[in-house]
């Protein structure tokens, strides 16, 4: 063979087999890549790593007492009482050594005079039910828009948490984990999982507000405060989202506080006289109807106007006609 023959081979040698080291490379620097990214980053819509599903919290439906209870009175907690003694006590819901998680609406740093948010003597009074039906601890968890500690403490959370040896759990960083759902907008989003991990119950108590995008915020509503990232491009399908939300969470109870209900300028408020004493309390387990009876009897508005409840009821997630459920109005 001549030499250059002989080089030529080598030549041919050595580009395959730089070649096959360069292949090599790229494809480790690429599984390295995708090793790093599929852990630790998500990315909504994007990655199809499979998230968490919630578990159902709902009770078993009965046959004989209330899905929904309508109270009439003056006094947070003699009223609330009143909501769940129609419903068959809160023993029906809570028994001894639960882990309950009750999840006001904390959205925004407003005193409870505004009726914005959760009142405080709501709370105190649910708290006080559960803790009497033998629950083993309870936790209150919000994903405030304004500033968490702010939040809590104005609007009167933080005292009565303190008062009643509540866990106040406030979003971290490393609270939230991805979800996933089946449905019509809520694909896979970041969900503040934290006070989720242990609890065995969990109550809705919202207040019953007017609200400028979706034209009322009540239990439904309230569980937006669970998302996490940039939650307000949700807001164009504000509709959609708030019956996915039915879907999403299958509470054991919800509560809507009536007391006071913001009729004008929601979500925040701001004003005395946007604010119209309406004396009821409104629980159940059926979360449309509960919020069907609020808009049209607390809000004093047209129940055809409010889409995410007729999409939710049509999704089978829960019946607008609450008139048709087993009900019972009761004077606290």
């Amino acid at each position: 063979m001549s030499s250059s023959n002989h080089s030529d081979s080598v030549s041919r040698r050595e580009f395959l087999v730089r070649l096959g080291v360069t292949g090599a490379l790229i494809a480790g620097s690429g599984l390295a890549a995708r090793k790093l990214w599929q852990p630790k980053h998500f990315v909504p819509g994007f990655e199809k790593e499979i998230g968490l599903q919630l578990r159902s919290y709902a009770p078993e439906v009965s046959k004989v007492l209330p899905s929904l209870a309508i109270a009439h009175g003056t006094d947070h907690e003699k009223t609330i009482r009143a909501a769940l003694a129609a419903l068959g006590g809160m023993e029906r819901f809570i028994q001894k050594g639960d882990v309950v998680v009750i999840k006001p609406n904390v959205a925004f740093d407003r005193p409870p005079a505004l009726a914005a948010t959760t009142h405080p003597d709501a709370l105190r009074a649910v708290a006080k039910l559960v803790l009497e039906a033998g629950a083993a601890k309870v936790i209150i968890a919000d994903n405030p828009i304004n500033s968490p500690t702010g939040c809590f403490l104005k609007s009167g959370l933080t005292a009565v948490a303190s008062e009643m040896n509540l866990d106040l759990l406030y979003p971290k960083t490393n609270s939230f984990a991805p979800l996933q759902l089946d449905g019509e907008i809520l694909k896979h989003w970041t969900f503040f999982n934290e006070p989720f991990k242990k609890a065995t119950k969990v109550i809705g108590l919202a207040p019953c507000k007017d609200h400028n995008l979706c034209h009322a915020s009540m239990t439904m509503k309230n569980w937006y405060g669970l998302l996490g990232g940039r939650r307000n491009q949700f807001h164009q399908h504000i509709h959609s989202i708030i019956s996915d939300f039915a879907l999403m969470m299958k509470p054991t109870l919800v509560i809507l506080d009536g007391m006071n209900v913001l009729m004008s300028n929601g979500p925040t408020g701001g004003r005395l006289s946007d604010v119209k004493p309406m004396n009821t309390i409104v629980a159940g387990t059926d979360m449309v109807a509960v919020d069907a009876y609020g808009y049209s009897h607390l809000l004093e508005r047209n129940l055809d106007e409010l889409t995410y409840i007729h999409k939710a009821h049509d999704r089978g997630l829960g019946n607008k006609n609450w008139k048709d459920t087993l009900y019972k109005e009761v004077q606290a």
